[in-house]
């Protein structure tokens, strides 16, 4: 079947909402105007019950069906990010320094349109939860309202999510079973050497040239200590050190990024990389510590689930216009930590020719509405047939 004519009918009304959010960006755990914007719509919906303030800021809406059932969880990110924006839209960001640069505010307006058409409609048993989450970007909003009881709060039996992609087009879904987007570790490398004076570096453990050495051999990870078929990704994204032409500082600090889809190398990654750097600063008479953090896991879609929600972007769009096998992405999602409490599947819906994610001259495509409203409806309708 095509997009639902309500979804369509609706899409004017839904990019209003969209608008206004994109307006008015809030960052991390910081959504108060949004989530209550959120919940004054869910409210206004008839929506039966609205709960603020789970994992700090996000917000659930329940909606009861026509009998009892399982209870489903659809779920949608809030905060924007920041950066400045310059897509020179009429509703571009009036905060300074921060807006929407990864469409999180079409979401939010995808699932409150979809959660106005479920509530009128009713037409499933059991109960849909519409999951308002913050802070996906970098603050894992998910985890939170994971480890504050949403899933046995709501009695939640299953859970999806959808992010827009741009270079796919409108109308177009994709998806994969198993692991979709990377995990997201982060690294700071403090290498401590003997500072002084630059003409004189035989007086000197030089922690910059240290530095360099460090920064080649963690290619090796990949590139070396790593099957090539398998995914790694590591990214030194800053080097730091120094504040004068004729000193050769004490320290230098690097950082980066460690992405992997798969837990037993993401260990050996972090196992390599803290031998590398015992062996680098044994051989140069330095110290060198390793601060390495665990960010979001791998996000790891569910088969059956996948199986459904490739099913129901299939109704929609035509299976034509379905990527059930979809390239994994080396980006990161705190949606993994939803998906490791329940099952469930993430699913990527086409935005067009626009700007890449976290551009500042990226917007979200409006006309992307009724797919994922679609999208959302059939998928709670299908889940818990009447």
């Amino acid at each position: 079947m095509p997009i639902l004519n309500r979804a369509a009918e609706m899409q004017d009304e839904i990019a209003g909402w969209r608008r206004h959010i994109h307006r008015h960006p809030e960052t991390m755990y910081d959504v108060e105007k949004t989530a209550s914007f959120v919940a004054d719509k869910l409210r206004e919906f008839g929506v039966d019950e609205v709960v603020p303030g789970i994992g700090r800021t996000g917000v659930v809406g329940l909606i009861r069906g026509r009998g009892p059932g399982r209870t489903i969880g659809l779920r949608a990110d809030m905060d924007a990010l920041p950066v400045t924006e310059t897509s020179g839209k009429p509703w571009a960001s009036t905060v300074p320094g921060k807006m929407h640069a990864c469409g999180h505010d079409g979401h939010t307006a995808m699932l409150l349109g979809a959660a106005k058409y479920l509530a009128e409609t009713r037409n499933f048993d059991g109960n849909v939860a519409v999951i308002f989450q913050p802070a996906e970007e970098g603050g894992g909003g998910g985890n939170e309202m994971v480890k504050d009881g949403m899933m046995e709060r709501f009695a939640i039996d299953e859970v999806y999510g959808m992010h827009n992609m741009p270079g796919m087009p409108v109308g177009q879904f994709g998806t994969r079973p198993g692991p979709i987007m990377a995990a997201t570790d982060e690294f700071d490398i403090t290498v401590t050497g003997r500072g002084g004076h630059a003409a004189q570096p035989h007086r000197t453990i030089d922690p910059i040239v240290i530095g360099a050495q460090l920064v080649t051999a963690l290619q090796t990870l990949v590139s070396r200590s790593t099957d090539p078929i398998a995914s790694l990704v590591v990214s030194v994204t800053k080097f730091n050190a120094g504040f004068a032409h004729n000193v050769i500082p004490e320290t230098a600090n690097i950082a980066g990024t460690v992405r992997t889809l798969n837990p037993a190398l993401r260990e050996e990654a972090e196992a390599r990389m803290r031998q590398l750097c015992a062996g680098i600063a044994a051989a140069n008479g330095a110290e060198i510590a390793v601060r390495y953090q665990r960010n979001y896991p791998v996000v790891v879609n569910h088969d059956d689930e996948t199986g459904h929600a490739v099913a129901i972007a299939s109704e929609i769009a035509g299976s034509g216009n379905v990527d059930a096998a979809l390239d994994p992405m080396m980006g990161g999602e705190d949606f993994a930590y939803m998906l490791q409490a329940r099952p469930g599947a993430f699913i990527f819906v086409g935005n067009g020719d626009t700007a890449g994610l976290h551009h500042p001259a990226y917007d979200f495509n409006d006309e992307a509405i009724p797919h994922g409203v679609s999208y959302w409806v059939r998928l709670a309708e299908s889940r818990l047939a009447a």
